[in-house]
């Protein structure tokens, strides 16, 4: 007999939901907290720029530029844990990063919405790793064509691996849940290509 839902599409992801020890995680998410040069970003909206629903960080080589919603990202250096989950993530994920977007949600009620990571400088196909420090929280995907929603639960020391066609294919986002009151980071690693900003110098 067939199932029903052989033909939904599934994106192209890699789960690995107890990636870090529980004492890790927790470990990390201190570390995090304390290291990181976090700031609050705008985006624009037809109404004007408003605050992002959350606190962000960009980390990564010097040539590491990225622009998304309006934001130009220049890399701050590495930190020194995420520095240690970078060499992780990518033995996990069998792909090399030059940077990393860090998103800090600092209770249920911070969120991130639709979207796609599709932006020139990540390629064709990006390999994105999304870590998960903290309190767990949802992550849903949904298929561009056929509205197919695949939702996993992202608890502290998960990695989720997106690959292949999964930007093209699919957008994804954080809900609110205003029942979540601790706090989460994610690091979600990524290469864009490099470039030079004008004034910055690529060579240490």
């Amino acid at each position: 007999m067939t199932d029903l839902f052989d033909d939904l599409p599934t994106p192209d992801v890699a789960w690995y939901p107890d990636w870090l020890a529980p004492d890790r995680a927790e470990q990390c998410l201190a570390q995090l907290l304390a290291e990181v040069e976090w700031r609050q970003d705008t985006m624009g909206t037809p109404g004007g720029r408003v605050a992002l629903p959350r606190l962000t960080a960009w980390q990564g080589d010097p040539d590491a530029v990225y622009v998304y919603s309006g934001i130009r990202n220049l890399p701050q250096p590495w930190t020194p844990t995420v520095a240690e989950l970078k060499t992780a993530a990518e033995a996990a994920s069998n792909a090399r990063f030059n940077s990393v977007l860090l998103n800090r949600y600092r209770s249920g009620t911070d969120s991130m919405g639709w979207h796609a990571d599709r932006e020139r400088e990540l390629g064709p196909q990006p390999v994105i790793a999304s870590v998960s420090l903290g309190a767990a929280r949802t992550f849903d995907l949904r298929h561009n064509k056929t509205g197919t929603v695949q939702s996993f639960s992202l608890k502290s020391g998960s990695l989720l691996v997106m690959k292949g066609e999964t930007q093209a294919e699919w957008r994804h986002r954080v809900p609110k849940e205003p029942r979540v009151t601790g706090e989460r980071i994610n690091l979600t690693f990524r290469w864009v290509t490099p470039r030079e900003e004008p004034g910055r110098s690529s060579r240490g």
